[in-house]
């Protein structure tokens, strides 16, 4: 079960872990959240490519934000989103907008 966030376009698992899919080849996904994140003034703490496309460690002063962008084809790929602050509680807000930004990013 999935609920959509107003007007973001994205959606939430039940663990509220934000996520959407781009019709965009991987690495261009990948290049557009990096850009995201440098916009947020987000500082990203590693970029390593993981067993379904890439896994993105990000941090602010308050929050840990992991990123997974995995290749569904190869034109489309799905961007995943967990941001929480203090292990437990977690910012949908946050998420959401860096899918916002990688979406107009890309112009989707």
């Amino acid at each position: 079960m999935t609920l959509t966030g107003a007007g973001v376009g994205a959606s939430y698992t039940l663990s509220n872990v934000a996520y959407r899919s781009f019709s965009s080849s991987g690495d261009q996904v990948h290049h557009a959240t990096i850009a995201a994140l440098q916009k947020m003034d987000i500082k990203i703490i590693d970029d390593s490519k993981s067993e379904d496309g890439r896994t993105i460690t990000a941090a602010t002063k308050e929050l840990d934000i992991v990123i997974n962008l995995e290749e569904v084809t190869s034109k489309t790929t799905q961007v995943k989103v967990d941001a929480r602050k203090r292990v437990v509680l977690k910012d949908k807000a946050t998420a959401a907008e860096i899918i916002n930004q990688v979406g107009k990013i890309l112009g989707e």
